[in-house]
């Protein structure tokens, strides 16, 4: 059984200014710029978040060229766009494995395409749909595997926001349980009847805050 763990986590914003105010809002801190991904025209701001993962913030890069393919996270839908006008919203988890291969051998739906990313002396595979879906509405993660070396997350800044729990809704959720049994991951998210919904509960010095 391959080991799985959270890695980090996606709040989508409709620009990096526009969700930096909002965190500094909801959450009493500064989230720091982090880096640009030129093969989905995106960037990001990052933060650490325990337990080797982060949090990441992540919009459509306005200075980046057109990626040729549908960007990550449905950050190109228009009715996600329409929503994250609105605010920021959480778009997606992401669980790390050292063996994507074996979780995409076991997994009874489809994750997407394995893209290789690199930035620097680091690599990373990871599941992305190519129609730039989330499967499941962003209720199943998107697993990646990270190239030997230390988690990217320790040489990002520690604030004191901590990830304490994913919480998951579906309307079956029995269903939903079953396929995060399948694929390894159902001892990392609480799974709730309710409509399609996903949220992190954050810990910070502020006190507990959930992001949704």
């Amino acid at each position: 059984m391959p080991n799985n763990r959270i890695d980090h986590f996606a709040i989508g914003a409709h620009s990096l200014e526009q969700g930096v105010a909002a965190m500094q809002n909801a959450l009493g801190v500064e989230v720091p710029r982090g880096g640009k991904h030129e093969a989905m025209s995106t960037h990001n701001c990052v933060m650490q978040s325990g337990n080797e993962s982060f949090f990441e913030l992540i919009a459509i890069d306005p200075d980046a060229p057109d990626p040729g393919r549908a960007r990550w996270f449905t950050l190109d839908d228009p009715a996600t766009q329409e929503r994250l006008s609105e605010r920021p919203r959480a778009l997606c988890w992401v669980v790390g494995t050292d063996d994507l291969d074996a979780v995409i051998a076991a997994s009874p739906v489809d994750l997407g395409e394995v893209v290789l990313f690199t930035r620097g002396d680091r690599s990373w595979r990871l599941t992305v749909p190519k129609d730039g879906s989330l499967p499941m509405g962003g209720l199943l993660p998107a697993f990646i595997e990270w190239s030997p070396g230390p988690h990217p997350s320790t040489g990002q800044q520690d604030l004191r926001v901590t990830l304490k729990s994913v919480h998951l809704y579906h309307p079956d959720p029995d269903n939903l349980s079953g396929i995060l049994q399948a694929l390894g991951v159902d001892h990392l998210a609480s799974v709730h009847q309710g409509a399609t919904a996903l949220s992190f509960e954050l810990e910070t010095a502020n006190g507990s805050v959930t992001l949704d």
